[in-house]
Order: structure tokens, then C-alpha cells, then sequence
């Protein structure tokens, strides 16, 4: 372990100067130039929409793709809640700023990525039998100023979508290039950072872009986050997206103290303040460099995507959920260790043609992905290890193959069918009881859609299809009444189920509506354990819900949004009375004002809000949900200079970021503790102030 940190230093030492090196030797004349027509319009009063209009291409009513002036105007605490760009998607944190990211969206908690397929540059974020949950996704390494774009799904029908992706899923995209650009951030809670980054043209026409950030922040907390991250980029592109190739290098390095989900009771006795910690030590670290590689060329009349990446990731998380329910002694704080390599690639190749009078498209597909991964869990106290309680070493690979037909038959009816084939083969060793597990898993998926458009600037859509999540490939060690212990697996991929009906209309100009009606059925729920800190399979559920979406530009410089998701989550199983699944939200709600090219000024107000969700199974306990409202301002001074303000919680909310119903116990209590409520607060209103410079 010693050897592989010392090895995480020196690469993060060696590209953290070789992106500095670069940034100083930039010639003065760089390009100060987009790569988009949204970045290249910034200094007239012209606005391009927030989502790109999807009539004529959609598959579904719920499908998009977000440009970069919404993101650049979005009020964001931190980096994960880009994200909530995506309509009906809130995201949220239940412990310290360097983990990742809880995810809300349609009736589900995606605790931290589960059933939502993140991809950067073609790289998938998802962590496979992570160490805290299944399909843990920390974007933490990701600077926003790269983000060129976001295209994101939701449902199981898209055949390039897989693992991870049967509730949704997000593509970040990567700029190529960048003004020469210096930022300097300050806050109200302890938030300091430093960013620089700038692109400059080669020979042959190619780019190289290097940008880096130095962040901190302690947060409103008792006990400070004391997050410091280290963020750097090096990216080589030549021509475009659609046509041209990119190779990237990025590193990223974090280190924070952590306050947890905490017990009302210990409030409410005065143990500690509204924004305190029970343990104090509870906290984490975080490193991961990768490298990755990506081609799109045109053959012929066909078009050719590959990509490859490597991926060296490694993290350590303290928490303390349950005090001192466990062990009354030492209490229950356990240290959950992952590292791993990630390795994989893919290619897509399409093939247009014309046949029985209509245009047609065959898409075909591969996707591969290794992961090399040593798991632990150590009890520990203060930080300090004291028993190992698992130690596994997983090697799990997945190969994926798909097809797609998509056929425009008449100027009003186009289909949309997919085919999808997943095999995992994974081996468990556990190491503390010297045994090893093997499975193989195949699954297929079929998908499609249907889209009529009757008139003009309207489109209704038809889909249905299966999609699937993996599960913790780590065997469960159980008793039986006689304690004798053995293992018991879950099924490896999990089958899921999605149906949806939806329209999509800009017949009002300057006005787009989409509405949709879904359902999703999953054979295992993955739910959140606070005992293990982590996900665990579970009952089967079901969801259905409806969404609403609507985006107004009554002038070129300006666009009021707003999306509405209500959802009905159930198990399928067991008693009517205790059918409720919890953490799932039956609202979900935002509603923005976005403000681009009036003159000096831009910015966005941003309201969002989840609904109440029951706690436990037979809905006894429920969580109000939260309310907050952020707003972002920022006023051109010069040719060359922007000064930004963000207001989080402007309305100074006092609800839970995240609320849990367990049993813990607390120091001097009795031995069996007390089931109760544990929240973890929004942030109080801060103020963010940023002056940045490009040239």
C-alpha cells in the first residue's frame, strides 16, 4: 500500500509540473476563441438555449443535451451539483465535501451514482464493488471549466447504455480550448481557490490545453471540512468532436475532515450544535489520475468512435455512523480502503443507407472494461486501525456488444430498436478467510422506441426496454440459528425494466414543452445501509411518475426554465403496510432564471426543491425534504476581466441536506441504543466571490 501511495505522489507530482511547465510557456498570443458558437457569440447580446432543441432526433421525451452557458451561469457549491443542469436530478451530500455526491431522480436515491452511468470524455466515473457503494461516482476530480457540454438520458433505451444506466446517465463533455484564463475564489465559509488554464495552437493544427486548481474550504461545520483538492488537466485535441481525436491526462488529489448524518437526540440533549460531530475524526482521502484516448473519424459515408482510458484510483473514507452501538468501548468508526486500476475502451461504428424508401441508420458497438480492485474494512478509532473486518482482492471484467436501428420511414414516424448483450466474469478473493468466489453472468436487452410527429414542432414518443445494474461482486457472509457462518451472493446483474410515453412540442415560439409519463421495475432494489456505510440488494420495487419541463426565451438574453417530477415508489414484495421505500422522494422541482448578454451582466436564480419521502418501509417516519434557492451574478469590468458573486441558500433554509432513520447508540446510553432520526443540514447562506482574467 506504502509503494502504490508513494507511486499516486510521484505521478501526481510529474503532471502537476508538467501542467504548470505548459501554462508558463504559453506564447502571449493565445487563442482567446471557442470551440462552440455559444462561447464564440459571448460578446453580443445573443443567446443560444440552455438544452439544444431534440425535435427531429430525440428517441425520447426525456433525453437532452445541456450547452455550456447554462453551466457557466449555474450557481454551483460544489462540482457534482452541475449535474443538476439535468432536469429532475438533485444532487446533494450527506457527510464531508471531498466524497462523492447523493443523487436524486425519479423516485429513486441513487445514493452515490447508483443505477446513473456518469461518463467524462468517454471515460465511465462509476465504481464497480466500491469500497462504500455500489457504482460510487466522485467527481471531484473534474474542473468546471472544462465542461464543454452535457447530453444525459433517462430509461433503459438506448443501446449504448449499460451498467449503471437503467434509471439515467450523464456525458461531460471536454473543451479543446480555452482563453488564457487566471481565477482567484474566496468565500464566507472557508472556500479559497486558485485556478489557471489556457490552450494554445500546435503545428498541424492541432491544440494542447493544461489547466490546474488549488482549492480549499472548511464549510459552516463545528469540526472545519478542511478539504483541500488539487485538480490538473492536460488535454492534446485536433479537430472536432464529431470528426478529429483527443488525448487527456488529468490528476487529482483531496484530503478532508467529515461531519456525518448526526442523531436528533444528541442535539436536542445539547452533545452537540446543529452543525457539529459527534466523532470529529471521521473524515477521507481521495486520489485518481487517468489517461484517456479518443477518435471519431468519417469513413466514407460511415462514422468511426473509438476510445481507451487507465484509469489508478484510490480512496480512504473514516465514518462513524452508529457511535458506539457496536463496540462501547471503542466505538464504531470504520475505515473503508479501495484502490484499483481501471482499464477499457470502445468503438462504435455507423452505417447510413437508403432502403424501401427511407433513410436508415445501423449502428454496431463494443464496449470493454477491467477492474482491478483491493477492498478492505478496518475498525478503527480515531483514525488509527485497531481490526481488519474484510479484505478482498476482485478482478471483474465486462464485455458488451449492441446494435441499433434508427429509420426515418415517413416525414412523421421514425423507430428507434436496440439490442444489448452484457457478460461479467468476476473472482472474489477474501483474503482474511482464504477462500475465492467466481461467477459469470450474461444478460440481454432489448430496447425501442417509437416517434410520430403529426405536425410540425411536435413529437410524441413510445419506448420501452431492459436494462440491468451489477452487483457488489464481494460474496455476504451470513449465520444461520446455529452460527455457523457461510456466503450468500446476490445475482451479479440485476434486471430492470422501463416504460414511457412522452411529447415534446415548440409550437409557441420561443417556448419548449416536453411531458412524460414512465414506469420502472427493478428485480432488487439497491438501498442504503447505515450499519456497513454502504449499498446493499434488496427488495424488488417499482416506480411510475410523471415529468413536466418547460424553457421560455421571451428575449435573446434571457430564458426562464422549470421542470416538475412527481413519482410513486413501491416495493413489490411483502405486506402492503410496509411497500414504502425509503429515501425515495415523490417530488422533485426547480425552477431558473437565466440571464446571458445583457450587456456587462449575467447570471441565473435557481430554485430548487425535494419533496418529503418516507424514512422506513411502512412510511411510520418521513423527511420534509429541503427547499433552497442560489443565485449567481457576474458583471464584465473591461475586455478582459469578470467579477462573479454566488449567494448559496439565499433564503437562509434551515432543512436537511439528507435525513436517515437508524439505530445508533450514543456514549453512556443503553446497550441497545436508539432507532432515530440522523440528518446532515443544508449549508446556512454563504457568499463566493471570483475575479478571473482571460486574454
Amino acid at each position: 500500500m506504502q509503494d502504490a501511495t508513494r507511486a499516486s505522489s510521484s505521478a501526481s507530482r510529474l503532471l502537476r509540473g508538467t501542467c504548470l511547465l505548459t501554462l508558463v510557456l504559453f506564447p502571449a498570443a493565445v487563442r482567446a476563441e471557442e470551440d462552440d458558437a455559444a462561447d464564440g457569440a459571448r460578446g453580443q447580446i445573443v443567446v443560444t438555449a440552455s438544452k439544444l432543441d431534440m425535435i427531429g432526433v430525440a428517441a425520447t421525451a426525456s433525453e437532452g443535451s445541456i450547452t455550456r452557458q447554462e453551466i457557466e451561469q449555474r450557481p454551483a457549491y460544489r462540482v457534482g451539483q452541475y449535474l443538476e443542469s439535468i432536469p429532475g436530478l438533485s444532487v446533494t451530500s450527506h457527510s464531508g465535501e471531498g466524497k462523492a455526491n447523493q443523487h436524486l431522480l425519479r423516485g429513486f436515491n441513487l445514493d452515490h451514482g447508483t443505477d446513473f452511468a456518469t461518463w467524462i470524455d468517454g471515460m465511465p466515473v462509476n465504481q464497480r464493488t466500491h469500497a462504500h457503494g455500489q457504482g460510487y461516482t466522485d467527481v471531484n476530480f473534474l474542473l468546471p471549466e472544462m465542461i464543454g457540454g452535457i447530453d444525459y438520458t433517462k430509461g433503459a433505451y438506448f443501446a449504448s447504455e449499460g451498467d449503471f444506466a437503467a434509471v439515467g446517465s450523464a456525458h461531460l463533455w471536454l473543451r479543446d480550448t480555452m482563453p488564457l484564463t487566471l481565477g482567484l475564489g474566496a468565500g464566507t465559509v472557508g472556500d479559497r481557490r486558485v485556478f489557471a488554464g489556457g490552450s494554445t495552437d500546435l503545428p498541424g493544427g492541432s491544440r494542447l490545453l493544461a489547466a490546474a486548481e488549488h482549492f480549499r474550504l472548511d464549510g459552516p461545520w463545528d469540526n472545519p471540512d478542511r478539504l483541500r483538492r488539487f485538480n490538473a488537466v492536460l488535454r492534446w485535441s485536433t479537430g472536432t468532436q464529431a470528426s478529429g481525436a483527443s488525448i487527456t491526462a488529468m490528476a487529482y488529489d483531496g484530503r478532508w475532515n467529515a461531519t456525518t448524518d448526526q442523531p436528533l437526540r444528541a442535539v436536542e440533549a445539547g452533545l452537540i450544535g446543529r452543525f457539529g460531530s459527534l466523532d470529529p475524526s471521521d473524515g477521507g482521502k481521495a486520489s485518481r489520475y487517468s489517461l484517456s484516448f479518443r477518435l471519431a473519424q468519417e469513413l466514407g459515408e460511415c462514422d468511426l468512435e473509438m476510445s481507451a482510458y487507465g484509469v489508478r484510483q484510490h480512496m480512504t473514507l473514516w465514518s462513524n455512523f452508529t457511535h458506539y452501538l457496536d463496540n462501547p468501548v471503542r466505538g464504531d468508526q470504520r475505515a473503508q480502503n479501495d484502490a484499483r486500476w481501471i482499464g477499457g475502451g470502445g468503438a462504435t461504428l455507423r452505417v447510413p443507407f437508403t432502403a424501401f424508401g427511407a433513410s436508415h441508420t445501423l449502428t454496431f458497438g463494443t464496449q470493454v472494461r477491467a477492474d482491478v480492485i483491493d477492498v478492505d474494512l478496518a475498525s478503527t478509532e480515531q483514525r488509527v486501525p485497531f481490526s481488519v473486518d474484510r479484505d478482498n482482492r476482485v478482478d471483474e471484467l465486462s464485455v458488451s456488444a449492441y446494435m441499433e436501428h434508427r429509420a426515418q420511414w415517413t416525414p412523421w414516424l421514425r423507430t428507434v430498436i436496440g439490442l444489448r448483450g452484457d457478460h461479467f466474469r468476476t473472482t472474489d478473493r477474501d483474503r482474511l478467510r482464504d477462500t475465492v468466489g467466481r461467477e459469470n453472468a450474461t444478460l440481454a436487452q432489448p430496447k425501442a422506441s417509437v416517434v410520430l410527429a403529426p405536425w410540425q414542432h411536435t413529437e410524441f414518443y413510445l419506448s420501452a426496454g431492459r436494462g440491468f445494474h451489477s452487483n457488489d461482486a464481494r460474496a455476504g457472509l451470513i449465520e444461520d440459528e446455529q452460527g455457523q457462518a457461510s456466503y450468500v451472493r446476490p445475482p451479479l446483474l440485476v434486471r430492470s425494466s422501463s416504460y414511457e410515453v412522452g411529447v415534446r412540442s415548440n409550437v409557441i415560439p420561443r417556448l419548449t414543452l416536453t411531458a412524460t409519463a414512465f414506469r420502472m421495475d427493478f428485480d432488487s432494489e439497491l438501498t442504503y445501509s447505515a450499519d456497513a456505510g454502504q449499498t446493499e440488494a434488496g427488495r424488488p420495487s417499482r416506480r411510475r411518475g410523471v415529468e413536466f419541463t418547460a424553457q421560455y426565451r421571451p428575449a435573446p438574453w434571457l430564458e426562464i426554465n422549470g421542470n416538475l417530477a412527481f413519482s410513486h415508489a413501491r416495493y413489490t414484495d411483502g405486506p402492503l403496510a410496509t411497500r414504502f421505500i425509503e429515501d425515495a422522494p415523490g417530488f422533485i422541482g426547480s425552477a431558473g432564471i437565466l440571464v446571458d448578454g445583457f450587456g456587462p451582466w449575467s447570471g441565473s436564480l435557481v430554485w430548487r426543491k425535494l419533496g418529503a419521502h418516507p424514512l422506513v418501509e411502512d412510511n411510520s417516519v418521513r423527511s420534509p425534504g429541503y427547499s433552497q434557492v442560489n443565485l449567481a451574478l457576474a458583471r464584465q469590468l473591461g475586455s478582459h476581466l469578470t467579477l462573479r458573486a454566488e449567494v448559496f441558500n439565499l433564503l437562509g433554509s434551515k432543512d436537511n441536506a439528507a435525513d436517515y432513520y437508524y439505530r445508533s447508540r450514543l456514549n453512556g446510553e443503553g446497550a441497545q441504543g436508539a432507532e432515530d432520526l440522523h440528518f446532515h443540514p443544508l449549508e446556512p447562506r454563504s457568499l463566493r466571490v471570483t475575479l478571473s482574467a482571460a486574454f
